[in-house]
């Protein structure tokens, strides 16, 4: 634990840690109540070289996630009746332990499946994950970036050479901020998120560019906003390419210099109707015109693509045009613009040279994840490699995957699962197993979410309180499973125990000669580091020990950039991460740099993706105008709003502004239906049906609906009064996804409404 030094018996102290409820975990400082557990005031941590002080108001309510009758006490077995019973951890390891060997005897390890990692800002303990799946055999693994990111992934791949060029637009200094499918404003994804865009748009000399199809608060900021039709982004990406190659707006010696394969593309869209795909779009054409103009004639532009165009209709392929905008214009690889940035860890597995599929259903495995929309089809099945058996870590795959039924169903037909949690999640209620973890506050903890450039930066967070009785932290968990499961001995460890007494420098020596001669052991590595380097740590932060490793990985592959940030070897900067509870930058580049990190050989861009090109074409006989008459509407089914987080928040009562959930409709929609702001309306799809209040919003399209994502979440003696709102995968199906990488039409649901 660290706290900011008192000046006098008169001063709070306050404790430097993170908000755990996005992916960019801005830097908070917590003061304590007078019990030592109760989070009594919240404020942005100014030492934090990332956020800087900044914070909204979801960090605000933190007490919410850390305290409440939430919060399991004791491992938890399911009974024959349906129940659960409490039982103590010996019991629970040693049950856990069997009956996931059962499985993996029986079948193989490989009919196990791993779904976590970790929630938002909780990616440590994900990675002491990796041993308990060695020692079981597992292959397959999945977490929620497959239903969000693999294919963006995997366009980086096409484009630059490999999966892990990652790209990240510089928008501190960038002239034009483009957000394609997001709203910063709630949603964030880059570090103090209203304080940036807020400088862009009041910056005469620079210009903020919002393409969505509500009038989102940041498109309220904005200087152009592109209400494009939903579903209708490839339309207006492709009208935006064509624009580009065909009025002169390309900047073409930059394209001879750094990219191939340039006829290639301008071929493809010789094609293009720009009327017909503006209509498509939904947006007429000289705004279209004036937007592209604006991008190109930017002295930089950086581009933000995120679930609205992820989690839609050609999802895979929108990736692809969008970053072919930036590459088009010249705004890869410069200040302002576009580069592939570091990482300190991996937020998912390798992406290997070829294609991998899944052994029933043969679902693309991109990024090493597989797809969430066909994991229920592993397991309803006879076929002999089907799925039997699921480790759920930090994660409520029930809830927050597309089709919860076919979930439930899924779960049922499991021979053997386990959930690791901190509460009993919708997924916990489906497991065999329910295995209560510390919180998020209860132990070291870190994200894995460094995507900056050119600094990149790590927070290793110290515990704020002690761990609830009964609760373990998911190393411990994972380290006793290890030797349930006989991954290792005490005779293994034994040099390692006694060189980590004498310091960091002898436990490293020790450390490369041991996993040298016995690399086996190898395979354990992060239950290893915690049970030998992990009781030298300073108090409470046992659980950092992974991090040790990351150093030295991360100082090995990226020497330069890491000695930019002041940093010359792994030990070096691990003593800086433990010691700075704000966090620290890890790495720092030139922008030049992006273009040593390319994986091609000849180091330039790949402009056309093959496997997408037949795609492309189909665009111009579909038609994003067509109604459905059975379902007429479309639901964006999980919008982000002030009033929602994620399933971090369970407790109902932080939605102190809007308590209820609110389906979002416009007013001319309202007045069709004959409905009122407040009123009741049943919301009908191909999945399911649920009754929910209407909040009329001018911000909406005609014919286009929303409900908030973090909603329908059960809570513990919950007020009956108080609405827990609509959880939208009860109307989600896992059958509407992408043909490519599988990821979920969440924001493209076809549904109906009717009067209640």
């Amino acid at each position: 634990m660290t706290d900011t030094a008192a000046t006098d018996s008169t001063e709070p102290i306050w404790h430097q840690t993170a908000c755990n409820l996005c992916s960019i975990n801005c830097g908070v400082e917590i003061k304590l109540a007078d019990d030592g557990r109760t989070f009594a005031r919240v404020r942005g941590d100014k030492a934090n070289p990332a956020s800087l002080g900044y914070t909204c108001e979801k960090a605000l309510r933190l007490d919410h996630y850390q305290n409440g009758p939430h919060r399991l006490t004791s491992p938890m077995r399911r009974t024959a009746d349906g129940s659960y019973e409490e039982i103590d951890w010996d019991t629970a390891i040693r049950e856990v332990a069997a009956g996931l060997a059962k499985v993996r005897d029986e079948h193989g390890g490989e009919t196990i499946f791993y779904y976590g990692g970790g929630g938002q800002g909780n990616h440590l303990p994900g990675g002491y994950s990796g041993g308990t799946r060695k020692a079981l055999g597992m292959k397959y693994s999945s977490n929620a970036l497959a239903q969000e990111k693999t294919g963006e992934f995997w366009v980086d791949g096409q484009l630059f050479g490999a999966m892990s060029c990652h790209t990240t637009p510089d928008m501190e200094h960038t002239a034009c901020a483009v957000f394609l499918g997001k709203n910063p404003w709630h949603s964030h994804g880059i570090p103090r998120a209203r304080t940036v865009i807020k400088e862009i748009a009041n910056d005469p000399d620079r210009t903020l560019i919002i393409i969505d199809p509500r009038v989102t608060e940041s498109a309220e900021l904005a200087d152009i906003h592109l209400q494009v039709r939903p579903g209708g982004d490839a339309w207006l990406l492709g009208a935006m390419l064509t624009i580009l190659l065909t009025e002169d707006l390309a900047d073409r010696g930059y394209l001879a210099e750094r990219a191939n394969r340039l006829d290639d593309l301008e071929a493809l869209l010789a094609d293009v109707d720009l009327d017909e795909w503006a209509d498509k779009a939904g947006i007429p054409l000289d705004e279209i015109r004036t937007a592209t103009r604006t991008i190109a004639e930017a002295e930089s532009c950086a581009i933000f693509e995120d679930l609205g165009i992820q989690m839609a209709p050609h999802s895979t392929l929108n990736s692809w045009l969008e970053k072919l905008i930036f590459i088009i214009t010249g705004n890869f690889g410069v200040k302002g613009g576009m580069n592939l940035h570091t990482a300190f860890g991996k937020l998912a597995g390798g992406g290997g040279g070829g294609t991998r599929l899944t052994p029933v259903g043969e679902h693309r495995i991109l990024s090493g994840l597989m797809p969430c929309n066909g994991i229920p089809d592993e397991i309803l099945t006879t076929h002999p490699d089907r799925l039997r058996a699921a480790f759920v870590e930090s994660s409520n795959p029930v809830h927050s995957l597309a089709d919860s039924p076919r979930w439930r169903e899924a779960f049922e037909a499991l021979e053997f699962s386990v959930v690791v949690d901190v509460a009993m999640t919708e997924t916990g209620l489906c497991a065999d197993y329910v295995l209560p973890a510390s919180s998020q506050y209860e132990k070291a903890e870190a994200t894995f979410f460094t995507l900056e450039f050119p600094e990149n930066y790590f927070h290793l967070r110290p515990p704020l309180v002690a761990p609830l009785e009964g609760t373990l932290p998911e190393p411990e968990i994972h380290r006793r499973l290890c030797r349930e499961l006989g991954a290792y001995s005490d005779d293994d460890l034994a040099p390692l125990h006694e060189a980590a007494a004498e310091g960091l420098d002898a436990y490293a020596a020790a450390f490369f000669d041991v996993i040298g001669a016995n690399p086996d052991l190898g395979k354990f590595l992060p239950s290893v580091l915690y049970e030998t380097l992990g009781p030298v740590m300073p108090e409470g932060m046992e659980s950092a020990a992974a991090v040790w490793g990351l150093a030295q990985t991360f100082v090995a592959g990226n020497a330069e950039s890491a000695a930019r940030a002041g940093y010359t070897d792994g030990n070096q900067l691990f003593d800086a991460i433990i010691t700075s509870p704000s966090g620290v930058a890890f790495s720092s580049d030139p922008y030049d740099v992006t273009w040593e990190r390319m994986r091609y050989e000849d180091k330039k861009i790949n402009l056309v993706v093959d496997e997408l090109v037949d795609e492309f074409r189909t665009l111009a006989d579909e038609d994003s105008r067509v109604k459905d008459d059975q379902f007429p509407f479309i639901l964006a089914a999980g919008e982000r709003r002030s009033s929602t987080a994620n399933t971090a928040m369970r407790d109902p009562e932080w939605r102190r502004k809007h308590p209820t959930t609110g389906l979002r409709l416009c007013t001319e929609d309202a007045e069709a239906l004959g409905v009122e702001d407040g009123a009741k309306i049943r919301i009908v799809t191909k999945r399911g049906e649920t009754v929910s209040n209407v909040e009329i919003s001018d911000s909406m399209r005609p014919g286009h609906i929303s409900l908030p994502n973090g909603q329908g979440l059960s809570y513990p003696d919950a007020d009956p009064e108080i609405d827990l709102g609509v959880s939208p995968n009860e109307l989600t199906s896992i059958e509407d996804r992408d043909w490519f990488a599988g990821t979920p039409h969440h924001k493209h649901v076809r549904a109906r409404l009717e009067r209640v």
